[in-house]
């Protein structure tokens, strides 16, 4: 090939790369606009992005003999992982991660429960301007051959060794410096999607950054850190476990939050009466998430297991891993069922979603009941048990809990249930309900469309509360001592007709984008509540009526101490940092006294606390990336 025709083959790859970067933002932004201002303010990771997809143009074109051949596929390739990311912002404010790869195999069921998504009008005009790209290049196919046999060949070669670089050893890293990309530190999806772009975002994070091993790491080396972890939790102390111990309904509601938060409504009842009712008579406050509209199987993993996200590998699934990994530490369920409980999971919806089947059982459920296994309980269900067309209803699925918990009575078991509603899911759409709303509601900031769809959560908020009141109200007739736990996972991210959210209507953040948001308007929207409450006072060991925030990694010992269960040294130092830490995530942190800050560099901790996050980190490495040198240690009490 001479030297002028392979100039201009590489200047069409680089101006195809150009092209599928500009439509790519063009589509996250829907405006070119916008999309060119990206463009030219973050010019060196356009360049590489552009770089990346004139490469891969380029070697498919060098493989195929046609480099039109190659502008399709990747203008294809780039679009989809566009619109995908499209999509998932559309249903819950946040760009596509890597770790939303391990649900490809769901995609169906997570855009069922969704609700009704379409190709905007400018992602088709993106799209349309790289077909006549790339039909521009296939008119020039006769004039640009690319090459003979043996130069194609070298030409692939070269390229291949290139593109490795990218992904592993240092050529990664040091391409990404070059270019201005950061390649050491952690950062949420949606500040590395405003930085770098879609496609730089998931190459970080797939290829650039891992856990790092601890400095001196060995089997002498985690002995010392189990050895200074006993200094500071101090002797093992056995729960005082009361005479007869109380089964546990650990319930996550799906997207509950109080809505008298919201500021702007005129609502002519209280949604949640029965949880103000019953927070008098319990514990509750605020629940600091990791999540906003989506992510219920990633908190629930949290929670059981005490891990964030910010704990993996960077686009690690946590639903998804390697399925031995969900036993190596023992679980929040692992006690209860070591106590010989009746441990069950019930869930209102099927068994497709956050490959539950697999993890649930490993981190100690006996027992999995989906809707279809509910709907077969003797329930006495009068008319359709569904509501919103597609789960169970949340009274339909106190009446399964119920059931659940007299059946492991009956058989002289206490009960451990964890349940999954999901009165209050996506999608939104006015006629869910068949446009019932029991509350009335109205707004200055709102119109008519937008307060259709703003009464859909409201009901969903009110019958979640209403099932809240129904299983407590049964409780208080049953003699088993038993406690509830109850929490919104996530606040529904509540998009209205102009695409933006109830949230930013209201003035509680700017745009959809929290990448933009304070550090309090962060905190305030990725929180719901939490309740936990007892048919018998003395069980709560708090006085009644106490307001104690918890979050992401605190719930769990919470649920821990409200049944008197014995805690391993990994648990036992979890509840020791759950009392600084609430919860801390790739986004943000919240300390224990109520405070956020965006990581834990910043934020008020004692000298102690963060020796303790050392010493844990170097536990979750060994534990999920070591050698396991202490592992069997972290599931015995500590001082052992």
């Amino acid at each position: 090939m001479k030297i002028g025709k392979a100039a201009l083959v590489l200047l069409e790859s680089l101006l195809l790369g150009c092209a599928v970067t500009f439509a790519m933002e063009w589509i996250a932004l829907g405006d070119p606009q916008e999309a060119l201002d990206w463009c030219l303010a973050s010019l060196p990771p356009f360049c590489l992005t552009a770089v990346l997809y004139g490469g891969a143009a380029l070697f498919l074109g060098l493989l195929t003999g046609r480099l039109w051949i190659g502008s399709l596929l990747v203008s294809a390739a780039g679009t989809a992982l566009a619109l995908v990311s499209y999509f998932k912002f559309a249903i819950n404010g946040t760009p596509l991660e890597v770790e939303d790869f391990g649900m490809i195999g769901q995609m169906n069921q997570v855009m069922g429960v969704a609700g009704d998504l379409k190709v905007p009008g400018f992602a088709w005009a993106a799209m349309g301007m790289l077909a006549l790209l790339t039909l521009f290049f296939l008119l020039l196919k006769k004039k640009l051959p690319l090459g003979s046999g043996r130069t194609r060949f070298v030409l692939l070669s070269v390229e291949l060794a290139l593109g490795l670089a990218l992904v592993v050893g240092p050529g990664a890293s040091a391409m990404g410096q070059a270019f201005s990309v950061n390649t050491q530190d952690r950062v949420m999806s949606t500040v590395a999607y405003r930085d770098y772009g879609l496609t730089l975002g998931l190459w970080r994070d797939a290829c650039l950054l891992a856990n790092r091993e601890p400095e001196d790491y060995s089997a002498e080396y985690m002995d010392s850190v189990v050895k200074r972890l006993d200094e500071i939790l101090g002797p093992s102390q056995s729960a005082a476990n009361p005479q007869e111990q109380p089964n546990v309904i650990f319930i996550l509601s799906e997207s509950f939050y109080d809505m008298t938060r919201l500021p702007g409504l005129t609502l002519s009842a209280d949604p949640a009466e029965n949880y103000h009712r019953l927070s008098k008579e319990g514990i509750s406050g605020r629940f600091y998430t990791g999540y906003l509209g989506y992510g219920t199987g990633y908190i629930e993993q949290s929670i059981f297991s005490g891990l964030t996200g910010k704990d993996l590998k960077p686009g690690t699934n946590i639903c998804f891993r390697d399925p031995g990994d969900y036993s190596l530490l023992d679980s929040i369920v692992t006690p209860f069922k070591t106590a010989g409980y009746d441990t069950e999971m019930l869930h209102s919806y099927n068994s497709s979603l956050y490959n539950r089947t697999v993890t649930f059982p490993r981190i100690g459920f006996d027992h999995l009941l989906f809707s279809a296994e509910m709907q077969a309980l003797d329930l006495n269900i009068q008319g359709s048990p569904y509501a919103g067309g597609y789960y169970l209803s949340d009274h339909v699925f106190t009446q399964a809990l119920l059931n659940r918990l007299d059946a492991a009575n009956a058989d002289g078991k206490k009960a451990f249930l964890f349940g999954i509603s999901m009165g209050n899911h996506q999608p939104f759409d006015p006629e869910k309900f068949g446009y019932k709303c029991q509350i009335g509601v109205t707004s200055d900031e709102l119109d008519q469309d937008d307060l259709a769809i703003t009464k859909v959560m409201l009901e969903g908020l009110t019958r979640a509360d209403q099932a809240l009141g129904e299983l407590t109200d049964a409780l208080r007739e049953r003699k088993e001592p038993t406690v509830v736990v109850f929490f919104g996972d996530h606040r529904p991210n509540l998009f209205l007709t102009d695409g933006d959210t109830i949230y930013s209507h209201l003035g509680l953040c700017d745009g959809n984008d929290c990448s933009n948001w304070s550090i309090d308007q962060v905190a305030d929207l990725y929180s719901t509540n939490y309740l936990i409450w007892a048919n018998d006072a003395a069980l709560l060991k708090q006085p009644a009526g106490m307001k104690q925030d918890t979050g992401l990694t605190a719930l769990g010992p919470a649920v821990l101490n409200a049944a008197d269960m014995p805690r391993t040294r990994y648990w036992a130092m979890q509840e020791r940092l759950s009392k600084a830490l609430l919860v801390n995530t790739d986004l943000y942190c919240v300390t224990a006294d109520g405070n956020p800050y965006w990581n834990v560099s910043s934020a008020n901790l004692t000298n102690e606390d963060r020796e303790l996050m050392k010493l844990r980190d170097a536990i979750v490495y060994d534990t999920y990336y070591g050698q396991h040198y202490v592992t069997d240690k972290m599931n015995q009490p500590a001082g052992s």
